[in-house]
């Protein structure tokens, strides 16, 4: 197998030249150029026609995010952007970033080795996968006709990875006030979570929040996963839908893990649930949405054409989890018929 060709954009040339040293002891990576600006990154691309982009987001001459917004376009390419801890990361994935790894804030060599060969390199393999003429799709998507309910006695859980942050936007931005509670699970690092939650709350009609343990499922509300060391799970108490935050290990390779919050739902909600799984790298949530639907749960995987990666979708189809499989588009559509029905 060809090894992954890796374009390097970094202006610190020490954080660079780390990069570059181990990112190029992987033997499926191969370091075909670097670059300090987007202009420099630009004639890269020309040039040596990378698989994959490493990008800071803060960098001279050009942002960015202004640069992304350029090059996709004419160049389309994967990009893995490194960030510190700031919602233009946000911005950066609307342009058109695949993912993106939290750049740790720490000057010791050790863990910033670690980090670029436990996360960065994961992500690049990752975003090699990926096909690019999907990544700006759900950034085009159309407003839809006014949905309604005659209920709003249920759970809607969402979980995703890879392509997440946007494909949730998709989907959410169209729930009206009167949409179930809504909990979701988006794979994130730490920090990050809660500025996703307060960008969807103030773009959509549902207010958001990073869940605390406690929190109650409401009517109009969606509470999102923390990022970090704990997994969220939806219980029932004196018959109020509230949520957990405790910490655990990793599950599936991930905390907070989708599969943790689909089997909690099919245990505490059962048949009074839509489940959604949307685009991801890997299995999370997989068997967590058969255990929905086993319980009576209705249960919604995004389609293989809409998908950044057709990961945890195409798992969960494989095992018979996947009652209906739409596209990003029709998905809230398809989730407000099914409660309708319930």
């Amino acid at each position: 197998m060809k090894p992954i060709r890796v374009l390097v954009v970094e202006d610190s040339i020490v954080f660079r030249e780390l990069l570059v040293q181990n990112l190029g002891r992987d033997s499926s990576l191969q370091i075909v150029a670097t670059a300090k600006d987007p202009f420099e990154a630009r004639d890269a691309i020309v040039k040596y026609k990378p698989d994959v982009m490493t990008l800071d987001v803060e960098l001279p001459r050009m942002n960015g995010i202004d640069f992304l917004r350029k090059l996709i376009p004419q160049y389309p390419l994967p990009v893995v952007v490194i960030s510190s801890l700031s919602d233009k990361v946000f911005d950066a994935l609307n342009a058109g970033a695949v993912d993106f790894v939290a750049k740790p804030a720490v000057s010791n060599r050790m863990q910033l080795e670690e980090f670029i060969r436990s996360e960065l390199m994961v992500k690049i393999k990752i975003a090699s996968t990926v096909k690019i003429s999907k990544i700006k799709k759900t950034v085009m998507m159309q407003q839809k006709q006014h949905l309604s309910l005659k209920s709003t006695n249920k759970i809607v859980a969402i979980g995703a990875s890879t392509g997440g942050t946007e494909a949730i936007f998709s989907v959410v931005k169209e729930f009206g006030t009167d949409i179930p509670g809504v909990v979701a699970t988006q794979h994130m690092p730490p920090g990050f979570t809660s500025m996703y939650a307060k960008r969807l709350n103030d773009q959509c009609r549902i207010q958001v929040k990073e869940a605390q343990t406690g929190d109650r499922v409401l009517p109009g509300h969606m509470l999102l996963a923390p990022g970090g060391d704990k997994h969220m799970r939806l219980v029932k108490v004196n018959g109020v839908y509230q949520v957990e935050c405790k910490p655990g290990p990793k599950v599936n390779g991930h905390c907070p893990s989708v599969e943790v919050l689909f089997e909690s739902v099919a245990k505490s909600a059962g048949a009074d649930a839509v489940g959604i799984i949307l685009t991801g790298m890997g299995g999370d949530g997989a068997k967590g949405l058969l255990a929905m639907r086993n319980a009576g749960a209705k249960t919604i995987g995004q389609d293989e054409s809409t998908c950044v990666v057709y990961g945890m979708p195409k798992v969960a189809y494989d095992l018979g989890a996947v009652q209906y499989q739409e596209k990003l588009d029709d998905i809230a559509g398809r989730t407000y018929a099914l409660l309708n029905k319930m």
